[in-house]
């Protein structure tokens, strides 16, 4: 599978562009938590939730679906591998890695998905990997352990681990895939179908293994408590569904193709700080001080990841520090600052 880098013949407002977009879903994403939360304490087993959230997605997508059934005949590998990695893989393994371990271990093992990203650019593909490329992700991980406050309960289990780093592989496996054909020109496999048909499979894959018809379909007629306010349950469901699933990889699938596998992928491990931002504002959990300065670290890393990645077509290496031409046709990509899940 290759995985292509954003190229010197792009303009920069389409960087921007794409930077902006890989920045929504990753606010898209990061909101999953403070929404699902609520739902879980209401007393909605977790896996219920993500089936609820995959299905309910899946019927919103379900026309787009209809309208590039084609893609059935021309890309099913594609289409079974979005949907059972990229979709139902992460959310799965995640839910059962923190039903053994502690969920901050189990968040910073999952979001190693970058850095095995440019593991597989690597050597998988033997493609070069510059030392910009490597101290962004070091610091977008080392970043999210103070996020996450991963020594506040470390906890040693090795199937726990291994469900973790599952689930990081299957994030990995997203943007590679969302990356697939989208240098086909007409023939490139539309995003849209892509992801409604891979939310129709995790949905389908995710049934076997959450059983709903167990669920207390009752909770959600009733009320959520966010922070000692009362929320109906059916909007903290319609935002899962349509905001942190529907937006979220729409927008995520649509900023892979317009920068690269890579990039995306380190941005996207600002969903974690996204998430921790929100649950300080809406749920009324305290950050400390280590939370704020990996945080910062995150964004640093997210930023010098992309600024230094160079364009589709180069022939230098992925996420290259060397000189840039001058000229806006050349600038790199600048912002960075805000997963793919999961929860």
């Amino acid at each position: 599978m290759p995985v292509h880098t954003t190229g010197v013949n792009d303009d920069g407002p389409r960087r921007g562009v794409g930077l902006g977009i890989a920045l929504l879903s990753a606010v898209a994403f990061g909101g999953s938590g403070v929404a699902a939360k609520p739902l879980i304490d209401a007393g909605l087993h977790p896996l219920h939730v993500v089936w609820l959230r995959v299905a309910g997605a899946a019927l919103v997508m379900l026309p787009l679906a209809w309208r590039h059934r084609d893609l059935l005949v021309r890309r099913p590998a594609l289409l079974a591998g979005f949907g059972l990695l990229a979709v139902a893989g992460v959310q799965a393994l995640y839910f059962a890695s923190i039903s053994r371990i502690p969920v901050g271990v189990a968040l910073l093992v999952e979001y190693l998905g970058p850095a095995l990203l440019l593991g597989y650019i690597r050597f998988v593909q033997r493609r070069p990997v510059t030392r910009a490329a490597a101290v962004g992700v070091v610091l977008a991980v080392g970043g999210l352990a103070c996020v996450v406050e991963v020594w506040s309960g470390l906890g040693f289990d090795v199937l726990g681990l291994l469900l973790a780093f599952g689930a990081a592989c299957c994030q990995a496996c997203y943007f590679v895939l969302s990356d697939q054909g989208s240098d086909a020109g007409d023939e490139a496999p539309d995003p849209l179908g892509v992801i409604a048909y891979g939310l129709l499979i995790g949905a389908l894959a995710l049934t076997v293994i959450s059983r709903p018809w167990n669920m207390d379909w009752s909770l959600l007629a009733g009320t959520a408590d966010m922070d000692g306010r009362p929320v109906a349950a059916y909007l903290l469901l319609g935002w899962v569904v349509l905001i942190a699933t529907v937006l979220a990889y729409m927008t995520g699938v649509l900023s892979v193709r317009r920068l690269s596998p890579q990039v995306a992928g380190v941005v996207a491990c600002l969903e974690a700080v996204v998430a921790t931002v929100l649950a300080w504002v809406l749920l009324g959990e305290q950050l400390s001080a280590p939370q704020i300065i990996g945080g910062c670290m995150v964004m640093v890393g997210a930023f010098i990841a992309q600024s230094a990645t160079p364009v589709k077509g180069s022939s230098e290496p992925v996420a290259g520090g060397g000189p840039v031409p001058a000229g806006p046709a050349a600038a790199p990509v600048v912002g960075a600052a805000d997963r793919e899940p999961t929860g």
